[in-house]
């Protein structure tokens, strides 16, 4: 259990929480949500003891796994050793007893402490760490070849997962996970969810993944109005039970805002005049209701929406027999397909089995293409008749030229548009007037990718090409983004790890692994139904 009292935070004059007081009951699995911004990172920390509150305090169990956001702190150690980090009384135990046994004069003092040590060890069951670490390790796609490597030789990817089973390892009583699906593929997320919905102790996780949070969690802690309210079920059921709580409290504002402009009117009006006890009255009362700063939802929801200048040809795209290979590594083996204008193609498979060297090699055909060239080693992709590309890459910042505008950055894409007309683009994906002058080196992720939004809508093509377009957006923009695949009329090639976002939009399914690019016509779930008849 998790006891949160009296705690406050804010930044200037932004207050993200005030006087939160909750309980974080064991057996119960929370999902912390709200937008970007709204602090679930900073009460995060708080909770971990990590960032101290301006007010009030936690009470915390004694073993907390908690999800480290430094991929370099480990590089030192071998990729075991830092899982077993994760349980700190039983590395410390192993440490101390090892530099005991290298002792060449072991003293009496000595093997006692060895037998407190072994206890602590036994206790802790340390005898089967390294196993029950290398367990955890295969479940995040780990391979044990890599097992006694060190850190410093993974990759990004791969320095998440272990992390990952850093905090999952020795049965915390209490485990603080921020956004643990990030750099994990469909298969590691789906691992992960079977194995928290075992987990019996205190769980709080922030995710932008609505799937996982509503197969995971049991209730939601949601940060709005400066403060956390609990609700009962997964996201979707919090969405339902906050719109019926915020409908309330905006006409509790709204009722307030009113009364303010009638008691000003009448100050207005009779100020001058023989009713001054009256006017000072409604001064007062005034003064009683601005005394209380009017709690706002800071939800604020993007609107998207992808036009087509004009469709395609019937024929989107055809593959001819396209290879494409690394040494010691072919990814793609003669592969062919036809798609038709309007299928929404979700491109799946592990981390590092080839989902974006896919990609790239369907761009290569597009003529005129100004993409970074990308060579296959046999066959091509031919494009249809007036196609027109939208690409969204899985790094799109490196497409964003710093020392700009965003106006200046947008307006090339469209050199015709009026600043109104980017400037109404802009708004929509929440880039208020004077944020059109912010300079682009200084977006964040999330802001890049609404920037990225704000291309596409500009320049409507009728052919998507996205890969993994949900990083670091909140959840609000991952659904405004759901719901706009899904009304798009052209063609989409799509690269996720968002459940949600794979099930509602694909309509065919291309599985990548290491027996090749298989290509499914039908949606995720049937794919699923189809692998689940294969198994038996």
């Amino acid at each position: 259990m998790i006891s949160v009292n009296n705690v406050s935070m804010r930044y200037g004059a932004k207050i993200l929480f005030e006087d939160v007081g909750t309980v974080f009951q064991s057996g119960r699995r929370y999902g912390l949500t709200g937008p970007n911004g709204a602090g679930k990172s900073t009460f995060m920390k708080i909770l971990t003891g990590e960032l101290d509150s301006q007010k009030g305090n936690v009470t915390r169990p004694r073993r907390v796994g908690v999800l480290s956001q430094d991929q370099f702190a480990f590089d030192a150690y071998r990729v075991i050793d830092t899982v077993i980090m994760g349980n700190r009384p039983l590395w410390a135990a192993l440490e101390e007893r090892d530099r005991l046994y290298e002792k060449l004069d072991m003293t009496d003092e000595d093997g006692m402490r060895l037998g407190e040590l072994e206890g602590i060890v036994a206790e802790n069951d340390g005898y089967t760490a390294e196993s029950d670490a290398a367990i955890l390790l295969d479940g995040l796609d780990i391979p044990e070849a890599l097992h006694e490597k060190k850190m410093s030789e993974l990759q990004g990817g791969q320095k998440v997962r272990v992390l990952l089973a850093q905090a999952l390892f020795g049965g915390p009583d209490a485990l603080l996970l921020d956004e643990p699906t990030n750099h994990l593929d469909l298969e590691s997320i789906h691992w992960l969810q079977d194995f928290l919905n075992r987990y019996q102790g205190t769980l709080i996780v922030i995710s932008h993944d609505r799937h996982f949070l509503n197969s995971v969690t049991t209730h939601t802690a949601d940060i709005d109005y400066q403060t956390i309210i609990t609700y009962t079920g997964g996201y979707d059921d919090m969405v339902m039970a906050k719109t019926q709580i915020r409908s309330r409290l905006e006409a509790q504002n709204a009722q307030r805002e009113k009364k303010i402009e009638q008691l000003n009117e009448f100050i207005a009006r009779f100020s001058a005049g023989t009713r001054s006890s009256q006017v000072m009255s409604r001064k007062k009362e005034v003064e009683r209701l601005e005394s209380k700063e009017l709690a706002r939802s800071n939800i604020a929801r993007p609107f998207i929406r992808f036009d087509m200048k004009r469709p395609s040809g019937r024929h989107a795209l055809e593959i001819k027999g396209i290879s494409k290979g690394y040494p010691g590594v072919e990814v793609i083996q003669n592969f062919t397909a036809s798609i038709s204008r309007g299928e929404k193609v979700g491109i799946i498979g592990r981390n590092g089995a080839g989902k974006t060297t896919i990609m790239r090699s369907l761009l290569t055909g597009m003529p005129g293409s100004d993409y970074e060239p990308f060579a296959v080693d046999a066959g091509l992709a031919e494009w249809g008749h007036e196609v027109q590309i939208g690409y969204f890459p899985q790094d799109p910042r490196a497409t964003i030229q710093p020392n700009m505008t965003l106006l200046d950055w947008l307006q090339q894409w469209d050199p015709m548009a009026g600043i109104e007309e980017l400037r109404g683009v802009l708004g929509q994906m929440l880039f208020a007037r004077d944020e059109a002058l912010k300079p682009t080196q200084a977006l964040s992720g999330g802001e890049v990718a609404r920037l990225m939004f704000c291309k596409l809508m500009l320049l409507k093509p009728n052919v998507l090409v996205f890969d993994e377009p949900t990083n670091h957006l909140d959840l609000e923009s991952i659904n405004a983004l759901n719901i706009a695949l899904q009304k798009f009329e052209g063609t989409l090639f799509l690269v996720t790890h968002d459940h949600d976002l794979l099930e509602e939009t694909a309509t065919r399914i291309w599985h990548i692994d290491a027996n090749g690019l298989e290509d499914f016509r039908g949606n995720y779930e049937d794919y699923q139904t189809e692998l689940a008849k294969r198994a038996k």
